[in-house]
């Protein structure tokens, strides 16, 4: 998901989330091999890692980025619709799983670029069923990060594709307008995945964050 943004940014490092199953342990392995101080950028998931690394140590954390992400706590009838997944993931593999899952994720255009959905499935087909059962189970044992929002001090990046629908842009909005000093920014003709899909507006983006 990082590819064209490590390319770009070489000081940076990507997490590894794989046998991991709770947020605040996530949060706490970036926390054991980061810097005293450092910049955070959360990508989905990855944003709600992110916010739970601010609440756990606010003052190691120089800058954040929040990219396609939410703030708020499992909805009524999400659970049922995650363990779909996980069960389509248990019973006929992660490549059935990938058939389903990413399409949505994606600009609807781009759904035949197989230079941008080739690596994508590949990187589903790559994990396993328990590793994507575990990531969900962080997911509905998550906090509601959104007391979080209106005490937060550092610059904070607040980014999502304009055709994103499992992340909209309005629910971006209103994060951003909730922390103070936040920039909103909005990726065009780019759907959840927004670092493969538009990586070089992302990259962009970053750039000036980090500055």
């Amino acid at each position: 998901m990082w590819r064209d943004q490590l390319a770009a940014l070489p000081d940076c490092r990507v997490a590894d989330f794989r046998f991991l199953d709770s947020l605040t342990a996530m949060a706490e392995s970036v926390l054991a091999a980061a810097p005293q101080r450092f910049a955070v950028a959360g990508h989905s998931m990855g944003g709600r890692v992110a916010l739970e690394i601010l609440r756990l140590a606010p003052e190691r954390v120089e800058r954040l980025a929040l990219l396609d992400t939410g703030v708020h706590p499992v909805q009524p009838g999400e659970a049922e619709k995650r363990q779909v997944l996980v069960e389509l993931a248990k019973r006929k593999g992660m490549e059935a799983l990938g058939r389903q899952w990413l399409p949505p994720m994606v600009h609807p255009d781009r759904h035949g670029e197989a230079e941008l959905m080739e690596p994508l499935y590949a990187m589903i087909h790559r994990m396993t069923p328990e590793i994507y059962a575990g990531q969900i189970t962080a997911l509905l044992t998550r906090r509601d990060a959104a007391p979080l929002l209106p005490n937060i001090a550092c610059p904070t990046l607040v980014a999502t594709g304009r055709q994103d629908s499992w992340s909209p842009v309005e629910q971006h909005r209103r994060i951003a307008a909730a922390i103070p000093g936040a920039t909103l920014t909005l990726f065009e003709d780019s759907g959840h995945m927004s670092t493969v899909e538009r990586p070089e507006a992302v990259t962009a983006a970053l750039r000036e964050w980090l500055l």
